[in-house]
Parts: C-alpha cells; sequence; structure tokens
C-alpha cells in the first residue's frame, strides 16, 4: 500500500479511535493522544484491586506506526513494574502485541488486556524467567516484593491540603484589636476638676487645683497623669486647707483706733458696732 494512502487511512483510524473512547467508559483507565502527535499517545492503569499492584498508577506509552492499524502498536512500562512479564526497561510479553495482533483491535482493548495482565500474569511464557519461577515456587516472596515495588515507583503523589480558610472572628477590623476591642492611641484630656456641693445652697462649684490646668496623657499600656506644677496622683487627692494670714501691725492700729473712740466725747464707752469696726479675737 502506498505510504500516502497507509498515512490517510492511518489519520482516519485515529480520529475514529479518539471518538470511540470519548464515549467508551474507561473506569480508572486514562487513555488519550499527546498533544505533540497524534501518533503518541499515553494511558494510564491502576492496579487492580486484590493484586500486588493495587493502590499503584501504571503509566503507559504508546507509539503508532504509520501504516496503523496494519501493524501492531508499540507498547511500554513507564512506570517500573515486579512483573514476569514486564521488563525493567518496559518491554511487554504478551500476544496481541506481537503474533496475534488484528486492524480489529483498538488501543483501548489494549489497555484492557494490560491491565487483565496484571491480574493473571502468564508463567509460561515470561519476559523475566526468575520471576516467573518464583511466582511458581514462592508465591508470597512474590507478592512481598512486587508490593514493595508498587510502594516505592507506582504510588501516586499525595494530595495537598487545602490551604486553610482565615477565620472572619479572628481578624480584626480597622481600629480594633484582635479581641474586638477598640484601639486607644496616646491622647491628651483635660483633667476634670474636683466639683464640692455647697450645703447651704445645694449648688455645686467647681474648684480649680492650679493656675495651669493638667492633662492626662492616656497610651494603649498605661495611663499617666501630668501637670506643670505638680505630679501628684489626682485620684483620691484632697484640696490643701487654705489658711488666712493675719498683719500684726493692721491688728494693733485697729485696737488703738478702738480704744480712742470709746474714751472721746462725752467720756462714754462708744458702741463699737456703730463706728462700723470689727473686732477680731485670735483664739
Amino acid at each position: 500500500m502506498p505510504p500516502a494512502l497507509s498515512s490517510a487511512m492511518t489519520m482516519k483510524r485515529i480520529h475514529r479511535e479518539i471518538a470511540d473512547v470519548q464515549k467508551e467508559d474507561l473506569g480508572a483507565i486514562t487513555l488519550a493522544p499527546t498533544p505533540a502527535s497524534l501518533y503518541r499517545w499515553k494511558g494510564t492503569i491502576p492496579g487492580p484491586q486484590g493484586s500486588p499492584y493495587e493502590g499503584g498508577i501504571f503509566n503507559i506509552d504508546i507509539q503508532l506506526n504509520p501504516d496503523y492499524p496494519f501493524t501492531a502498536p508499540k507498547v511500554t512500562f513507564a512506570t517500573r513494574i515486579y512483573h514476569m512479564n514486564i521488563s525493567d526497561k518496559g518491554g511487554i510479553c504478551i500476544d496481541i502485541l506481537k503474533q496475534n495482533w488484528s486492524p480489529a483491535l483498538s488501543l483501548f482493548k489494549v489497555m484492557l488486556s494490560l491491565s487483565s495482565l496484571l491480574t493473571d500474569p502468564n508463567p509460561h511464557d515470561p519476559l523475566v524467567p526468575s520471576i516467573a519461577t518464583e511466582y511458581t515456587r514462592n508465591r508470597q516472596q512474590h507478592d512481598r516484593t512486587a508490593k514493595r515495588w508498587t510502594e516505592l515507583y507506582a504510588r501516586p503523589p499525595p494530595i495537598p491540603p487545602p490551604a486553610p480558610i482565615p477565620s472572619t472572628s479572628a481578624t480584626a477590623r480597622p481600629g480594633t484589636t484582635a479581641n474586638g476591642r477598640p484601639k486607644c492611641k496616646g491622647r491628651e484630656i483635660p483633667l476634670a476638676m474636683p466639683t464640692s456641693i455647697n450645703a447651704s445652697s445645694g449648688s455645686a462649684t467647681t474648684s480649680t487645683l492650679s493656675s495651669n490646668p493638667e492633662t492626662i496623657t492616656i497610651g494603649d499600656q498605661d495611663v499617666r497623669v501630668g501637670s506643670a506644677s505638680s505630679n501628684a496622683t489626682v485620684a483620691g487627692r484632697k484640696r490643701p486647707r487654705e489658711v488666712d494670714t493675719i498683719d500684726l501691725v493692721e491688728e494693733e492700729e485697729r485696737e488703738r483706733r478702738i480704744t480712742r473712740s470709746r474714751t472721746s466725747g462725752s467720756g462714754l464707752p462708744a458702741d463699737p458696732l456703730a463706728s462700723g469696726d470689727v473686732i477680731v479675737i485670735d483664739d
């Protein structure tokens, strides 16, 4: 058959197999051409349940010839496997890929045959005779080795855990702390003067402690009381008692005036209250 006609028939067959694969229920098997070339396909076969290859994922490489499907595809295992019918380089010893190949077969049927080969190996036509001998004479040892190889070479990578979602309750709003309390920035506020109540009138008056107003500086960690005249703590402070001062010279002068007023005039002692003077008696 001329190469041009063969290539046209091959492309037609490839497109038909692509459509059939999309319709088939492959289960856990994957099969698709590579983006680089329709003649190069890749697939995966999961280890069958109950076999020593359970839990593994085995990658398969498929290369189609220009005269496909009249010649069998070249199929190899890209994943290492401990199997009597599969070599260390991935070569496969199976009849449908050799003398029993037929254009009626498809790539999907080849993948199904490979999956069956993992469950039921063929010790009568081995590609690795030593593994076939171990399989027939010491099956337990063979299965332990096959499981160990599966763990080493065919175990799929673990799925990374999802990224944690930040909790809205732990996120502080602007102007607040992590526990939701409002932040207190350092600032100064005027200190309110202590208020006294007049018992006779019932009115309240505010006393001035100093000519310079005191201020309180409030920070995030502490509260400081500052004053231009005093560093005393405001809480619990009592107003100092004011003591009246007496001018002794002025008092003596007032006493002499009172004495003269008593002896002046008719000689009668003058009423001290009539002159408007006030007598101050010192205790």
